[in-house]
């Protein structure tokens, strides 16, 4: 859970940074705006914006059951990330499962890639699909509604 922190920590600690540096210079205006630019960045990398996740085995139980793809992400992947906004509200009818926090959903992952864990990785009817098109995503959900 502590990794998915990293990113958005540092990025406030370097905006801090960046923004104490300017505020010594006197000028305040732009440090602030500094900081909010670098708070912005880490609340989009947190996983405070992220899908809520479930686990790899509840997940594939909740597909079977009513026909909706499962994806396995990360958070602070852009390709993720990308693949949620461009899903926009349709990206909650979707089952995620985040691989830092389930092994199993990490194993999965691993086995649809030869062993690597590239994400975004959707599973629709039991085939796995690495980093997809959003529109075909999209497709796929409103067949399985």
């Amino acid at each position: 859970m502590m990794r998915a922190w990293i990113l958005p920590i540092l990025l406030v600690l370097c905006g801090s940074v960046l923004a104490a540096g300017l505020i010594f210079s006197e000028t305040v205006g732009p440090a602030a705006a500094v900081l909010l630019v670098f708070v912005l960045l880490a609340a989009v990398n947190s996983p405070l914006l992220s899908p809520r996740s479930i686990g790899a085995l509840e997940a594939q139980r909740r597909s079977a059951a009513d026909g909706r793809p499962v994806v396995f992400w990360r958070p602070g992947c852009k390709y993720c990330f990308r693949l949620r906004v461009r899903l926009g509200r349709s990206a909650r009818q979707l089952h995620w499962v985040d691989i830092w926090r389930d092994p199993a959903g990490a194993a999965a992952v691993r086995a649809a890639n030869n062993g690597n864990e590239t994400v975004p990785t959707v599973v629709v009817a039991g085939q796995p699909h690495t980093n997809p098109d959003p529109a075909w995503v999209r497709k796929q959900l409103s067949r399985s509604a």
